[in-house]
């Protein structure tokens, strides 16, 4: 519980970080770009359902108009629910190049040295074998998530597949962020696994940590800087190892 503890409090070290001015732009440019997508599709979707509610009432005699104060707010709760689900994945792939940065940034401000090599220009030319690490890391997702699938309907069994199900994507959450501080250091998949191996309830405390901030209305829309920032963290203080194979104590 120790380790699974401190990997709950890295999550929350996060937030802390991302609070900073050093760090603040590499949120708030992705984030201000998310809040300018989703205005823009939630302008579009009003302006067509406000047209979609002329045509209907025009065919509707005037005593059934009191549909419209049903079914405005009707739109916006679906509107809202849209917004809910959906914030976090594409805030993710929004903002997936921001994150490299970002954790570049983490690690500065954590260790007061710069990377050797930092900057878009090494991001760029890592973007091959980025991608080839992202399909290990989907292949290792598959592998795993269809048999967990098939436990929900499982008589007896399904009973116990929804905890399942919860620990290993907070897992996965784990691996998906340690990715962008390791990267970094061209350590990419599956390193991240091998470098949580003996440390998993580490790893599952964090995961788990960021899955919650990402149910959570309105602190959802920081929770990938924070489990960013907070994965660094994890990085920079337990995970990074010295010459001599000893945890850094940085």
């Amino acid at each position: 519980m120790k380790d699974f503890l401190a990997g709950f409090g890295f999550m929350l070290e996060g937030l802390r970080l991302i609070r900073k001015p050093v760090l603040r732009r590499f949120v708030i440019i992705p984030l201000l770009i998310n809040l300018l997508v989703f205005g823009g599709l939630i302008g579009v979707a009003w302006h067509y359902f406000e047209q979609l509610m002329d045509q209907l009432l025009g065919y509707l005699p005037d005593w059934l108009h009191w549909l419209q104060y049903v079914l405005w707010p009707l739109f916006a709760v679906s509107v809202g629910l849209v917004i809910f689900y959906t914030f976090s994945i594409t805030a993710n792939l929004i903002a997936a190049p921001f994150n490299g940065l970002l954790a570049e940034a983490v690690e500065k401000h954590l260790t007061g040295q710069p990377l050797p090599e930092s900057g878009w220009k090494r991001i760029l030319r890592e973007i091959v074998p980025a991608l080839l690490a992202e399909v290990k890391k989907i292949l290792y997702y598959l592998l795993r998530a269809i048999p967990i699938g098939i436990l929900f309907v499982i008589p007896g069994v399904n009973v116990a597949a929804p905890a399942v199900w919860t620990l290993f994507n907070g897992w996965m959450l784990s691996l998906e962020y340690l990715d962008y501080p390791m990267a970094n250091h061209h350590l990419l998949f599956p390193e991240p696994r091998r470098r949580l191996k003996t440390r998993r309830m580490l790893g599952l405390g964090f995961g788990l940590g960021s899955l919650l901030l990402t149910l959570v209305p309105v602190i959802n829309f920081v929770a990938m800087p924070a489990s960013v920032a907070g994965a660094t963290a994890l990085w920079v203080r337990r995970l990074r190892t010295a010459a001599d194979g000893k945890e850094s104590t940085e």
